[in-house]
């Protein structure tokens, strides 16, 4: 065979697998998609992340290292805590929004992010409500009215008093401008009749506090109460209704406040499109880890109560808490800074 018909032959072999090829691609393109996760009941196959908007130490992470420790010992695989402080907790929920929707990327959501739902609106790349599936609660808590212990008041009422009597002298430090610490300030402001300045901090703001750098804040119990008992912060008033077991000496604010109430709360979220069932497996695993006697002892201890909540549940909280926070933002006016 002459060198031309041995090139025919060599062209002829490769079409004839080009075209194999093809029809094998054209094939796969016509098979269905598989799911991410076809079911929960191999989940989790690999360590799950928690994202947290705040820094080591304060409410949202202490409970956030709490859940976790409950959903390692369930699910069989480690769940850890990843602190992403910034922008009031934005940059966290962006990642969160925009990971797989596998089960492996959960968001520690706060009271700050139905705030934020007002406080950005039109500057968020991201809808609270649309891109995040709710999973679950954690914890629902009073803060504490709490002040360093050079100033000079004993009581909420003195606290009031003085503020009266120096004004836009003395000032409180929060988590971040809109966020729950920031917005139970002003509520109180608003309620006693006096001008407490806010101090906006993007980190941990209790040492300030402590060193008397700033004079005040609206913090949540479980992120001061070691510091009040130790001597370090002094509390003047928590935030519920009533007052507290875990500080059965600190009166509640609406004693000397009619009507004054706050509360923060910690809940679970997930990238939007994440499989159902994979949400119920968490869910049902963080519902049992929160009902154990060593969990609800601990919470006591940190003057909060489990929020348990099926998925539904926690979602329609999550919209009205939204919508019970955006009014008020617009009607206190607090811009996001």
């Amino acid at each position: 065979m002459g060198q031309g018909g041995q090139v025919r032959r060599i062209e002829t072999a490769m079409t004839t697998q080009r075209r194999k090829f093809l029809r094998l691609l054209a094939g796969a393109a016509a098979l269905p998609l598989l799911p991410r996760v076809a079911s929960a009941d191999a989940y989790p196959t690999r360590p799950v992340r928690i994202i947290v908007g705040y820094p080591a130490g304060i409410a949202p992470d202490i409970f956030s290292r709490l859940a976790a420790q409950g959903l390692s010992e369930r699910l069989g695989q480690q769940f850890i805590v990843d602190n992403r402080p910034g922008a009031n907790s934005n940059i966290a929920t962006e990642m969160v929004v925009r990971a797989a929707p596998d089960g492996y990327t959960l968001l520690t959501m706060t009271a700050t992010n139905a705030i934020n739902a007002t406080l950005y609106e039109g500057h968020l790349t991201f809808d609270l409500l649309r891109d995040l599936a709710p999973v679950g609660g954690l914890m629902r808590s009073a803060s504490v009215v709490q002040v360093t212990p050079s100033l000079p008041v004993q009581t909420l009422a003195e606290f009031i008093a003085y503020a009266k009597a120096n004004p836009g002298k003395l000032n409180y430090a929060s988590a971040g401008a809109g966020s729950a610490t920031n917005v139970a300030g002003e509520l109180f402001n608003s309620m006693a009749g006096i001008k407490l300045v806010h101090i906006a901090y993007h980190s941990n703001y209790l040492p300030d506090l402590m060193a008397g750098q700033v004079q005040a804040s609206f913090s949540p119990v479980a992120q001061s109460i070691e510091f009040i008992k130790a001597g370090k912060l002094r509390a003047l008033a928590v935030t519920s209704a009533k007052r507290l077991d875990t500080l059965p000496d600190v009166p509640a604010a609406n004693e000397i406040v009619p009507g004054y109430e706050a509360y923060v709360w910690d809940a679970l979220g997930a990238p939007a499109n994440t499989p159902p069932d994979v949400i119920g497996k968490i869910n049902a695993a963080l519902n049992d880890a929160l009902t154990t006697p060593a969990m609800k002892a601990r919470y006591a201890e940190l003057g909060a109560e489990p929020m348990i909540m099926t998925p539904a549940e926690f979602g329609k909280f999550l919209a009205a808490e939204a919508e019970k926070w955006g009014k008020v933002i617009k009607t206190a006016g607090i811009k996001a800074e």
